[in-house]
């Protein structure tokens, strides 16, 4: 599949996450907000290890299709890994972490993107 639009990177990232069994996913919308992504992706694991999992996968299957992140932060402790893709930010958060940043309050105004069923299995929604 060749991505298009930043709407279709954000949604290919909240797959590869939920294939990697990420929780708890969450799909913002920000292009109201000028000069900022237009999406920001928010989820959670039970682990470091699984973060790191999770935050590589992504970056493997996007080189795959010729996009490659401006950066990346937080890979080495695994607690809070941000996968920056320009258009779209990707925060991957170990629960409890995410809990205390509380980044979904920070953008309480921002629509939520649904993601389609069709990405879940019988495990991460939540």
């Amino acid at each position: 599949m060749k991505i298009k639009t930043s709407k279709q990177l954000a949604l290919t990232c909240s797959k590869i996450a939920l294939d990697k069994k990420a929780f708890n996913v969450m799909l913002l919308d920000v292009q109201a907000w000028q000069g900022l992504n237009d999406y920001i992706l928010i989820c959670s694991t039970q682990s470091g290890v699984q973060a790191q999992a999770i935050a590589e996968e992504i970056r493997t299957k996007l080189k795959q299709e010729g996009i490659t992140h401006l950066g990346m932060e937080g890979y080495g402790q695994g607690k809070w890994i941000l996968l920056d893709y320009n258009e779209v930010v990707v925060h991957i958060f170990y629960e409890y972490v995410r809990e205390f940043y509380d980044l979904e309050s920070l953008w309480q105004e921002a629509p939520r993107v649904k993601i389609p069923k069709s990405y879940y299995r019988s495990y991460g929604k939540k």
